[in-house]
């Protein structure tokens, strides 16, 4: 399938992948957009110091009272690294080699 159909999946929360990475189990998937208080915002761990300390003195405005965080496409990598933000390339736009990424996984908790 394009890259356009492909990102519909992604969106209804499906796995995607091209053809040319399935031996290395890589795949895009997309983290959602959330809401979120400052005062918990302040706890997330991937946010730097100095977000927090603007989160700290962010005076709501309007009666919001939570901040929105946009979604984004995140890349299972190769060496199971989980890439936050991938975008696709001019290459990966124009490929017609997508397909929705199935495998059994066991689950571990």
């Amino acid at each position: 399938m394009n890259f356009g159909k492909a990102l519909e999946e992604a969106k209804n929360g499906r796995l995607i992948a091209r053809e040319g990475w399935n031996g290395k189990n890589m795949f895009v998937f997309m983290r959602p957009g959330d809401y979120a208080a400052p005062s918990v915002a302040v706890n997330f761990k991937s946010l730097p110091e100095s977000v927090k300390k603007w989160l700290h003195s962010y005076k709501l405005e309007n009666g919001d009272n939570q901040i929105y965080f946009t979604p984004y496409l995140c890349l299972k990598a190769a060496d199971n690294s989980i890439v936050n933000g991938w975008n696709a390339s001019q290459t990966d736009m124009m490929a017609e080699d997508w397909f929705v990424f199935e495998k059994n996984y066991e689950v571990f908790y």
